[in-house]
Protein backbone atom coordinates (compact mmCIF):
# COMPACT_ATOMS: atom_id res chain seq x y z
CA UNK A 1 0.00 0.00 0.00
CA UNK A 2 1.30 3.50 -1.37
CA UNK A 3 1.90 5.94 1.27
CA UNK A 4 0.71 4.01 4.04
CA UNK A 5 0.29 6.31 6.90
CA UNK A 6 1.55 9.72 7.21
CA UNK A 7 0.30 10.28 10.94
CA UNK A 8 -2.09 9.41 13.36
CA UNK A 9 -4.86 11.24 15.82
CA UNK A 10 -7.51 11.25 18.07
CA UNK A 11 -10.68 12.96 16.92
CA UNK A 12 -11.92 14.73 20.44
CA UNK A 13 -9.36 12.51 22.45
CA UNK A 14 -6.75 15.22 22.42
CA UNK A 15 -3.86 12.33 21.48
CA UNK A 16 -3.75 11.94 25.04
CA UNK A 17 -1.59 8.35 25.16
CA UNK A 18 1.81 8.52 27.23
CA UNK A 19 1.33 11.67 28.96
CA UNK A 20 2.53 12.90 32.41
CA UNK A 21 -0.20 13.86 34.44
CA UNK A 22 1.03 17.02 35.50
CA UNK A 23 0.86 20.59 33.86
CA UNK A 24 4.26 22.59 34.01
CA UNK A 25 4.61 26.25 33.55
CA UNK A 26 7.80 26.73 31.51
CA UNK A 27 10.64 28.37 32.73
CA UNK A 28 13.39 29.29 30.48
CA UNK A 29 15.82 29.76 32.35
CA UNK A 30 15.51 26.54 34.34
CA UNK A 31 14.87 24.47 31.31
CA UNK A 32 16.98 25.70 28.52
CA UNK A 33 20.07 24.05 28.03
CA UNK A 34 23.36 26.86 28.62
CA UNK A 35 24.04 26.97 24.80
CA UNK A 36 23.89 30.52 22.79
CA UNK A 37 20.97 31.62 20.22
CA UNK A 38 21.28 30.73 16.96
CA UNK A 39 21.38 34.76 15.88
CA UNK A 40 21.78 33.75 12.31
CA UNK A 41 19.16 31.76 12.11
CA UNK A 42 16.86 33.90 14.31
CA UNK A 43 17.96 36.86 11.78
CA UNK A 44 16.16 34.64 9.07
CA UNK A 45 13.41 33.66 10.78
CA UNK A 46 12.83 38.15 11.60
CA UNK A 47 13.37 38.17 7.86
CA UNK A 48 11.00 36.06 6.64
CA UNK A 49 8.49 37.50 9.25
CA UNK A 50 9.26 40.91 7.92
CA UNK A 51 8.94 39.88 3.74
CA UNK A 52 5.64 37.93 5.03
CA UNK A 53 4.07 41.55 6.41
CA UNK A 54 5.04 43.54 3.57
CA UNK A 55 4.79 41.39 0.46
CA UNK A 56 2.27 38.62 0.82
CA UNK A 57 -0.81 38.85 -0.84
CA UNK A 58 -2.73 40.39 1.87
CA UNK A 59 -2.40 40.95 5.18
CA UNK A 60 -1.78 38.12 7.82
CA UNK A 61 -1.99 38.59 11.75
CA UNK A 62 1.42 38.66 14.01
CA UNK A 63 -0.54 36.11 15.75
CA UNK A 64 -1.10 34.27 13.33
CA UNK A 65 2.33 33.87 11.68
CA UNK A 66 3.98 33.55 15.25
CA UNK A 67 1.47 30.72 16.74
CA UNK A 68 2.08 29.04 12.97
CA UNK A 69 5.77 29.05 13.36
CA UNK A 70 5.71 27.96 16.80
CA UNK A 71 3.63 24.79 16.09
CA UNK A 72 6.01 24.02 12.97
CA UNK A 73 8.65 23.75 14.82
CA UNK A 74 7.48 21.47 17.63
CA UNK A 75 5.76 19.15 14.84
CA UNK A 76 8.96 19.09 12.99
CA UNK A 77 10.18 16.89 16.21
CA UNK A 78 8.36 13.82 16.20
CA UNK A 79 4.61 12.41 15.43
CA UNK A 80 3.84 13.11 18.98
CA UNK A 81 5.24 16.30 20.00
CA UNK A 82 2.41 19.42 19.22
CA UNK A 83 1.43 23.03 19.91
CA UNK A 84 -1.73 22.95 21.77
CA UNK A 85 -3.68 26.43 21.62
CA UNK A 86 -6.55 27.40 23.83
CA UNK A 87 -9.07 24.59 21.99
CA UNK A 88 -6.66 21.72 22.04
CA UNK A 89 -5.21 22.98 25.24
CA UNK A 90 -8.81 22.61 26.96
CA UNK A 91 -10.06 19.21 24.90
CA UNK A 92 -6.37 17.82 26.35
CA UNK A 93 -7.08 18.56 29.77
CA UNK A 94 -11.10 17.20 29.80
CA UNK A 95 -9.78 14.46 28.13
CA UNK A 96 -7.13 13.64 31.16
CA UNK A 97 -9.90 13.43 32.94
CA UNK A 98 -12.12 10.95 30.83
CA UNK A 99 -14.38 13.15 28.83
CA UNK A 100 -14.44 15.25 25.89
CA UNK A 101 -16.55 16.89 23.24
CA UNK A 102 -16.25 14.87 19.36
CA UNK A 103 -17.16 12.13 17.43
CA UNK A 104 -15.18 9.27 19.51
CA UNK A 105 -13.27 7.68 16.65
CA UNK A 106 -9.22 7.12 16.48
CA UNK A 107 -7.68 7.81 12.49
CA UNK A 108 -4.41 8.17 10.95
CA UNK A 109 -3.75 10.33 7.10
CA UNK A 110 -3.65 7.90 4.02
CA UNK A 111 -2.91 9.23 0.81
CA UNK A 112 -4.75 12.28 1.91
CA UNK A 113 -7.69 10.81 3.73
CA UNK A 114 -8.92 10.24 7.12
CA UNK A 115 -8.49 6.41 7.33
CA UNK A 116 -10.12 5.04 10.70
CA UNK A 117 -7.94 3.37 12.73
CA UNK A 118 -10.81 2.48 15.32
CA UNK A 119 -14.21 3.93 16.56
CA UNK A 120 -14.21 4.49 20.92
CA UNK A 121 -16.62 2.26 21.69
CA UNK A 122 -20.04 3.10 22.55
CA UNK A 123 -19.44 6.55 20.83
CA UNK A 124 -21.61 8.38 18.62
CA UNK A 125 -18.77 7.21 15.63
CA UNK A 126 -19.26 3.75 16.93
CA UNK A 127 -23.25 4.05 17.19
CA UNK A 128 -23.88 5.79 13.49
CA UNK A 129 -21.81 2.05 12.41
CA UNK A 130 -18.20 3.98 11.39
CA UNK A 131 -15.67 0.57 10.93
CA UNK A 132 -12.05 0.18 11.07
CA UNK A 133 -10.76 0.44 7.95
CA UNK A 134 -12.95 3.20 6.60
CA UNK A 135 -11.88 6.15 4.88
CA UNK A 136 -13.43 9.96 5.60
CA UNK A 137 -13.27 11.49 2.35
CA UNK A 138 -15.72 14.42 3.17
CA UNK A 139 -16.44 16.65 6.10
CA UNK A 140 -19.61 18.87 5.58
CA UNK A 141 -20.11 18.09 1.84
CA UNK A 142 -16.29 19.46 1.37
CA UNK A 143 -13.10 17.32 0.45
CA UNK A 144 -10.40 16.64 2.78
CA UNK A 145 -8.05 15.77 0.49
CA UNK A 146 -5.68 18.03 0.72
CA UNK A 147 -5.39 19.16 4.13
CA UNK A 148 -3.42 18.10 6.82
CA UNK A 149 -3.76 15.55 9.78
CA UNK A 150 -4.57 18.78 12.53
CA UNK A 151 -6.93 20.57 10.02
CA UNK A 152 -9.28 17.80 9.12
CA UNK A 153 -9.55 17.16 13.10
CA UNK A 154 -10.46 20.66 13.37
CA UNK A 155 -13.10 20.44 11.31
CA UNK A 156 -14.90 17.42 12.92
CA UNK A 157 -14.56 19.05 16.35
CA UNK A 158 -17.04 21.25 17.21
CA UNK A 159 -19.83 22.50 20.47
CA UNK A 160 -22.10 19.37 21.99
CA UNK A 161 -24.94 18.48 19.83
CA UNK A 162 -24.24 19.57 16.85
CA UNK A 163 -24.65 18.26 13.68
CA UNK A 164 -21.37 16.98 11.30
CA UNK A 165 -21.91 14.54 7.98
CA UNK A 166 -19.15 12.52 6.89
CA UNK A 167 -19.08 10.73 3.40
CA UNK A 168 -17.55 7.44 3.80
CA UNK A 169 -15.73 5.39 1.39
CA UNK A 170 -16.25 1.28 2.21
CA UNK A 171 -14.34 -0.82 0.48
CA UNK A 172 -17.26 -3.27 0.65
CA UNK A 173 -19.52 -0.55 -0.82
CA UNK A 174 -20.24 0.54 -4.01
CA UNK A 175 -20.95 3.86 -3.25
CA UNK A 176 -19.97 6.50 -0.86
CA UNK A 177 -21.76 6.17 2.43
CA UNK A 178 -23.41 9.55 3.63
CA UNK A 179 -23.16 9.43 7.53
CA UNK A 180 -24.82 12.11 9.92
CA UNK A 181 -23.64 12.07 13.60
CA UNK A 182 -23.97 14.61 16.55
CA UNK A 183 -20.95 15.24 18.66
CA UNK A 184 -21.62 14.81 21.91
CA UNK A 185 -19.59 15.03 25.36
CA UNK A 186 -18.36 11.64 25.64
CA UNK A 187 -17.28 9.72 28.63
CA UNK A 188 -15.27 7.17 28.02
CA UNK A 189 -15.75 4.10 30.33
CA UNK A 190 -12.47 3.63 31.41
CA UNK A 191 -12.93 -0.44 32.26
CA UNK A 192 -15.06 -2.62 32.09
CA UNK A 193 -15.00 -6.15 34.17
CA UNK A 194 -17.21 -9.63 34.42
CA UNK A 195 -17.23 -12.99 34.86
CA UNK A 196 -16.78 -14.79 31.20
CA UNK A 197 -17.38 -18.38 33.05
CA UNK A 198 -17.72 -19.99 36.75
CA UNK A 199 -14.03 -19.18 38.10
CA UNK A 200 -12.35 -16.89 35.06
CA UNK A 201 -12.72 -13.09 35.48
CA UNK A 202 -11.99 -10.52 32.67
CA UNK A 203 -11.35 -6.57 33.26
CA UNK A 204 -10.87 -4.45 30.05
CA UNK A 205 -9.39 -1.01 30.12
CA UNK A 206 -10.20 0.88 27.16
CA UNK A 207 -7.82 3.93 28.11
CA UNK A 208 -5.44 5.12 31.30
CA UNK A 209 -7.30 8.07 32.92
CA UNK A 210 -7.12 9.63 36.27
CA UNK A 211 -10.19 7.49 37.73
CA UNK A 212 -8.63 4.64 36.02
CA UNK A 213 -6.96 2.59 39.28
CA UNK A 214 -9.78 3.65 41.22
CA UNK A 215 -12.42 2.24 39.20
CA UNK A 216 -10.47 -1.22 38.27
CA UNK A 217 -10.06 -1.53 41.97
CA UNK A 218 -14.27 -1.09 42.52
CA UNK A 219 -14.96 -3.54 39.60
CA UNK A 220 -12.32 -6.31 40.73
CA UNK A 221 -13.45 -6.19 44.42
CA UNK A 222 -16.94 -6.71 43.51
CA UNK A 223 -15.98 -9.49 41.07
CA UNK A 224 -14.40 -11.08 44.08
CA UNK A 225 -17.25 -10.44 46.67
CA UNK A 226 -19.19 -12.51 44.35
CA UNK A 227 -16.74 -15.27 43.13
CA UNK A 228 -14.10 -15.59 45.85
CA UNK A 229 -12.56 -18.53 43.92
CA UNK A 230 -11.01 -16.98 40.22
CA UNK A 231 -8.85 -19.29 39.12
CA UNK A 232 -8.18 -17.13 36.28
CA UNK A 233 -8.01 -13.28 35.29
CA UNK A 234 -7.75 -11.56 31.99
CA UNK A 235 -6.71 -8.04 31.33
CA UNK A 236 -7.71 -6.85 28.19
CA UNK A 237 -5.36 -3.89 27.36
CA UNK A 238 -6.41 -4.19 22.89
CA UNK A 239 -7.06 -0.99 21.46
CA UNK A 240 -5.92 0.91 24.28
CA UNK A 241 -4.12 3.96 23.14
CA UNK A 242 -2.57 4.76 26.22
CA UNK A 243 -3.20 7.65 28.47
CA UNK A 244 -1.96 9.09 31.58
CA UNK A 245 1.26 7.19 33.01
CA UNK A 246 -0.11 7.32 36.97
CA UNK A 247 -3.10 5.08 35.63
CA UNK A 248 -0.36 2.19 33.98
CA UNK A 249 1.79 2.09 37.06
CA UNK A 250 -1.45 1.76 39.46
CA UNK A 251 -3.22 -1.09 37.20
CA UNK A 252 0.50 -3.21 37.18
CA UNK A 253 1.49 -2.43 40.54
CA UNK A 254 -2.21 -3.95 41.58
CA UNK A 255 -0.41 -7.58 40.79
CA UNK A 256 3.35 -7.00 41.29
CA UNK A 257 4.64 -7.17 44.70
CA UNK A 258 5.02 -3.72 46.64
CA UNK A 259 7.03 -1.12 45.92
CA UNK A 260 8.43 -3.30 42.15
CA UNK A 261 9.79 -1.19 39.77
CA UNK A 262 7.07 -0.51 37.21
CA UNK A 263 8.73 1.90 34.57
CA UNK A 264 11.76 3.77 33.86
CA UNK A 265 12.45 6.91 31.54
CA UNK A 266 15.53 8.84 30.33
CA UNK A 267 15.75 12.01 28.47
CA UNK A 268 18.16 14.96 28.11
CA UNK A 269 16.81 16.67 31.49
CA UNK A 270 17.77 15.35 34.88
CA UNK A 271 13.59 15.33 35.65
CA UNK A 272 13.59 13.04 32.78
CA UNK A 273 16.13 10.12 34.11
CA UNK A 274 13.18 9.19 36.73
CA UNK A 275 12.17 5.10 37.60
CA UNK A 276 8.77 4.88 39.16
CA UNK A 277 7.82 2.27 41.43
CA UNK A 278 4.39 0.45 42.54
CA UNK A 279 4.06 2.78 45.68
CA UNK A 280 0.90 5.40 46.20
CA UNK A 281 2.60 8.31 45.46
CA UNK A 282 3.15 7.35 42.13
CA UNK A 283 -0.37 6.73 40.74
CA UNK A 284 -2.79 7.86 43.18
CA UNK A 285 -1.49 11.58 44.12
CA UNK A 286 -4.98 12.97 43.42
CA UNK A 287 -6.63 10.05 45.24
CA UNK A 288 -7.37 9.98 49.38
CA UNK A 289 -5.60 6.59 50.61
CA UNK A 290 -4.35 3.78 48.47
CA UNK A 291 -6.85 2.38 46.21
CA UNK A 292 -4.95 -0.97 45.90
CA UNK A 293 -5.13 -1.30 49.63
CA UNK A 294 -8.82 -2.03 49.18
CA UNK A 295 -7.98 -5.05 46.52
CA UNK A 296 -8.49 -8.85 47.92
CA UNK A 297 -5.00 -10.39 48.29
CA UNK A 298 -5.55 -13.29 46.04
CA UNK A 299 -5.05 -10.37 43.09
CA UNK A 300 -1.27 -10.70 43.50
CA UNK A 301 -1.28 -14.54 42.76
CA UNK A 302 -4.12 -15.08 40.35
CA UNK A 303 -3.27 -16.20 37.35
CA UNK A 304 -2.51 -13.59 34.73
CA UNK A 305 -3.41 -13.17 30.93
CA UNK A 306 -2.68 -9.73 29.36
CA UNK A 307 -4.22 -9.56 25.94
CA UNK A 308 -2.67 -7.17 23.47
CA UNK A 309 -2.83 -6.05 20.03
CA UNK A 310 -1.44 -3.28 17.51
CA UNK A 311 -3.74 -0.69 18.96
CA UNK A 312 -2.01 -1.44 22.20
CA UNK A 313 -0.02 1.56 22.77
CA UNK A 314 1.77 3.33 25.32
CA UNK A 315 0.45 3.20 29.14
CA UNK A 316 -0.42 -0.04 27.95
CA UNK A 317 2.71 -1.41 26.49
CA UNK A 318 3.99 -0.25 30.21
CA UNK A 319 1.90 -2.34 32.26
CA UNK A 320 2.38 -5.73 29.87
CA UNK A 321 6.17 -5.06 29.67
CA UNK A 322 6.20 -4.85 33.53
CA UNK A 323 4.14 -7.70 33.78
CA UNK A 324 6.24 -9.69 31.48
CA UNK A 325 9.54 -8.66 33.10
CA UNK A 326 8.19 -9.84 36.19
CA UNK A 327 7.06 -13.00 34.64
CA UNK A 328 3.98 -12.33 36.41
CA UNK A 329 1.44 -12.41 33.52
CA UNK A 330 1.74 -14.15 29.98
CA UNK A 331 0.97 -11.93 27.24
CA UNK A 332 -1.37 -12.81 24.71
CA UNK A 333 -1.99 -11.84 21.16
CA UNK A 334 0.03 -9.56 18.59
CA UNK A 335 2.53 -7.18 18.67
CA UNK A 336 1.65 -3.74 20.31
CA UNK A 337 2.31 -0.17 18.35
CA UNK A 338 5.92 0.61 19.82
CA UNK A 339 4.85 4.01 21.43
CA UNK A 340 7.51 4.41 23.81
CA UNK A 341 8.01 8.01 24.09
CA UNK A 342 7.15 10.16 27.29
CA UNK A 343 5.28 13.14 26.37
CA UNK A 344 5.29 16.63 29.05
CA UNK A 345 2.48 19.35 28.64
CA UNK A 346 4.66 22.28 29.10
CA UNK A 347 2.34 25.88 29.70
CA UNK A 348 3.12 28.50 27.64
CA UNK A 349 0.29 31.09 29.22
CA UNK A 350 -2.79 30.12 30.89
CA UNK A 351 -4.45 28.99 27.69
CA UNK A 352 -1.77 27.17 25.63
CA UNK A 353 1.43 24.83 26.33
CA UNK A 354 3.18 22.42 23.91
CA UNK A 355 3.29 18.82 24.56
CA UNK A 356 6.83 17.66 24.08
CA UNK A 357 8.62 14.58 23.87
CA UNK A 358 10.64 14.36 26.73
CA UNK A 359 12.07 11.02 27.38
CA UNK A 360 12.10 7.22 26.15
CA UNK A 361 10.22 4.65 28.41
CA UNK A 362 11.95 1.23 29.39
CA UNK A 363 10.66 -1.79 30.84
CA UNK A 364 11.66 -2.56 34.51
CA UNK A 365 14.98 -4.98 32.30
CA UNK A 366 16.06 -2.20 30.74
CA UNK A 367 13.90 -2.88 27.44
CA UNK A 368 12.94 -0.05 25.33
CA UNK A 369 9.45 0.31 23.80
CA UNK A 370 10.20 3.07 21.57
CA UNK A 371 9.60 2.07 17.66
CA UNK A 372 9.53 -1.86 19.47
CA UNK A 373 6.54 -2.28 21.34
CA UNK A 374 5.82 -5.48 23.88
CA UNK A 375 6.06 -9.04 21.84
CA UNK A 376 3.48 -11.54 22.87
CA UNK A 377 4.85 -14.80 24.96
CA UNK A 378 2.34 -15.97 23.02
CA UNK A 379 1.36 -15.24 19.40
CA UNK A 380 -2.22 -15.29 18.66
CA UNK A 381 -4.34 -13.84 15.98
CA UNK A 382 -7.61 -12.05 16.17
CA UNK A 383 -9.30 -14.72 14.78
CA UNK A 384 -8.97 -18.57 13.81
CA UNK A 385 -8.56 -17.63 10.12
CA UNK A 386 -5.89 -14.54 10.33
CA UNK A 387 -5.06 -11.27 12.13
CA UNK A 388 -7.77 -9.41 10.11
CA UNK A 389 -8.15 -5.82 10.25
CA UNK A 390 -5.12 -5.84 13.19
CA UNK A 391 -2.72 -6.97 10.64
CA UNK A 392 -3.16 -3.85 8.36
CA UNK A 393 -2.86 -1.44 11.60
CA UNK A 394 -0.09 1.31 11.26
CA UNK A 395 2.49 1.14 14.39
CA UNK A 396 4.87 3.66 15.83
CA UNK A 397 7.48 2.37 12.69
CA UNK A 398 5.28 3.27 10.10
CA UNK A 399 5.28 7.39 11.58
CA UNK A 400 7.25 9.87 9.87
CA UNK A 401 9.98 11.18 12.07
CA UNK A 402 9.50 8.49 14.53
CA UNK A 403 12.14 8.35 17.52
CA UNK A 404 14.47 4.81 17.41
CA UNK A 405 14.35 2.72 20.77
CA UNK A 406 17.52 5.21 21.89
CA UNK A 407 20.57 2.36 21.12
CA UNK A 408 21.42 3.26 17.92
CA UNK A 409 19.35 -0.10 16.57
CA UNK A 410 16.48 0.32 13.75
CA UNK A 411 13.58 -1.54 15.06
CA UNK A 412 12.97 -4.89 12.77
CA UNK A 413 9.92 -4.80 11.07
CA UNK A 414 6.90 -6.67 11.75
CA UNK A 415 6.78 -9.69 9.59
CA UNK A 416 4.28 -9.66 6.75
CA UNK A 417 2.78 -11.34 3.83
CA UNK A 418 2.60 -9.29 0.12
CA UNK A 419 1.00 -6.23 0.92
CA UNK A 420 -1.65 -6.08 -2.03
CA UNK A 421 -2.32 -9.57 -1.04
CA UNK A 422 -2.78 -9.94 2.65
CA UNK A 423 -4.95 -6.50 2.16
CA UNK A 424 -7.47 -8.37 -0.48
CA UNK A 425 -7.49 -11.80 1.51
CA UNK A 426 -8.52 -9.68 4.81
CA UNK A 427 -11.08 -8.00 3.12
CA UNK A 428 -13.08 -11.12 1.96
CA UNK A 429 -12.47 -12.13 5.56
CA UNK A 430 -14.18 -9.12 6.90
CA UNK A 431 -17.29 -9.26 4.41
CA UNK A 432 -18.64 -12.86 6.21
CA UNK A 433 -18.22 -11.69 9.72
CA UNK A 434 -19.64 -9.35 12.48
CA UNK A 435 -17.50 -6.95 14.03
CA UNK A 436 -15.88 -7.80 16.72
CA UNK A 437 -17.19 -7.85 20.24
CA UNK A 438 -14.50 -7.60 22.86
CA UNK A 439 -15.41 -10.08 25.80
CA UNK A 440 -17.88 -12.02 23.96
CA UNK A 441 -17.95 -15.48 23.18
CA UNK A 442 -17.05 -14.93 19.94
CA UNK A 443 -13.75 -13.43 21.20
CA UNK A 444 -11.09 -15.52 19.65
CA UNK A 445 -8.23 -14.31 21.39
CA UNK A 446 -9.78 -14.35 24.83
CA UNK A 447 -11.36 -17.70 24.46
CA UNK A 448 -7.08 -18.71 23.71
CA UNK A 449 -6.69 -17.27 27.03
CA UNK A 450 -9.23 -19.18 28.44
CA UNK A 451 -7.68 -22.40 26.95
CA UNK A 452 -4.60 -21.34 27.97
CA UNK A 453 -5.39 -20.91 31.76
CA UNK A 454 -7.31 -24.59 31.44
CA UNK A 455 -4.39 -26.66 30.23
CA UNK A 456 -5.89 -26.69 26.95
CA UNK A 457 -4.32 -26.10 23.23
CA UNK A 458 -3.90 -22.81 22.18
CA UNK A 459 -3.58 -21.95 18.21
CA UNK A 460 -0.79 -20.00 17.91
CA UNK A 461 -0.24 -17.33 15.02
CA UNK A 462 1.10 -18.63 11.64
CA UNK A 463 3.00 -15.16 11.33
CA UNK A 464 6.72 -15.04 11.83
CA UNK A 465 7.99 -14.01 15.35
CA UNK A 466 10.37 -10.88 14.73
CA UNK A 467 13.93 -11.27 16.13
CA UNK A 468 12.84 -9.93 19.75
CA UNK A 469 10.88 -12.91 20.17
CA UNK A 470 13.18 -15.34 22.13
CA UNK A 471 12.91 -19.43 22.22
CA UNK A 472 10.43 -19.62 24.61
CA UNK A 473 8.09 -17.43 23.26
CA UNK A 474 8.00 -18.69 19.74
CA UNK A 475 7.52 -22.49 20.69
CA UNK A 476 4.34 -20.79 22.57
CA UNK A 477 5.90 -22.02 26.50
CA UNK A 478 4.26 -20.00 29.39
CA UNK A 479 6.14 -18.24 31.65
CA UNK A 480 2.83 -17.98 33.96
CA UNK A 481 3.00 -20.53 37.04
CA UNK A 482 0.37 -22.43 36.80
CA UNK A 483 -0.66 -25.82 39.23
CA UNK A 484 -2.10 -27.42 36.05
CA UNK A 485 0.65 -28.98 33.19
CA UNK A 486 1.45 -26.63 30.57
CA UNK A 487 -0.89 -26.21 28.12
CA UNK A 488 -0.39 -28.12 24.51
CA UNK A 489 0.47 -25.58 21.46
CA UNK A 490 -0.44 -25.62 18.16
Amino acid sequence: MVNKVKSIGLIGLGMVAGITASLQFTAAAQKTMATSLPLDELRQLSDVFGLIKSDYVEPVEDKKLLTEAISGMVASLDPHSVYLDKKAFKEMRESMLGKFVGLGVEVDMEDGYLKVVAPIEDSPADKAGIKAGDLITRIDGMPIKGLSLEESIKKMRGEPYTKITLTIARKDEDKPLIVPIVRQEIRIQSVKAKMIEPGYAWVRIAQFQEPTVDDMVKKIAALYAQNPDIKGLVLDLRNDPGGVVPGAIGVAAAFLPKDAVIVSTNGQLQDSKQTFYGRREFYATRLPGDPLAKLPDAVKKVPLVVLVNTGSASASEIVAGALQDYKRAVILGTQTFGKGSVQTLRQLTADTAIKLTTARYYTPHGRSIQARGIVPDLMVDETAHGDGLNSLRIRETDLQKHLTGGDGKAAEPVAKRDELEEEQRIIALEKKRKPLEYGSHDDFQLTQALNHFKGLPVKLSKVEATPETNADKIEGKSTLPLDKKKPAQK
